[in-house]
């Protein structure tokens, strides 16, 4: 069965195009939805691996066309990847806009910002 804990594992691997960190840990992610995809290839077939759709929705560090683009490709792709994945929709959100609060500890330490919460300030 795939877990929402598995998709933001293989979320890991896909980098923010402007910060040196994923976009777990940098908090982009503001919500992921998996339903089971009863149409896709193998479904009902004994011994065939449940198939998944995943509905992501984001935030960007820097909206720009050129960033969007290249996370849309990162996460597709990556996706793509795991077996029990039929189907992607990624939904970019231009509102609320990202803050360096959103940062978790993880990506804190990555970033090499832990132990001052006010090291960096972006507007």
């Amino acid at each position: 069965m795939l877990t929402e804990l598995d998709i933001l594992q293989a979320l890991r691997d896909c980098y923010d195009p402007e910060l040196p960190c994923n976009i777990v840990d940098l908090g982009l992610i503001r919500s992921l939805t998996i339903q089971p995809d009863p149409e896709a290839p193998g479904a009902n077939i004994p011994g065939v691996p449940q198939k998944h759709r995943i509905d992501l929705t984001l935030t960007l560090t820097n909206p720009t066309e050129a960033a969007e683009s290249q996370l849309r490709a990162q996460i597709a792709n990556r996706l793509a990847g795991l077996e029990t994945v039929s189907q992607t929709t990624i939904t970019i959100l231009p509102t609320p806009a990202w803050t360096p609060q959103q940062i978790t500890p993880t990506g804190r330490r990555i970033l090499g910002l832990d132990g001052n919460p006010n090291l960096i300030q972006i507007r």
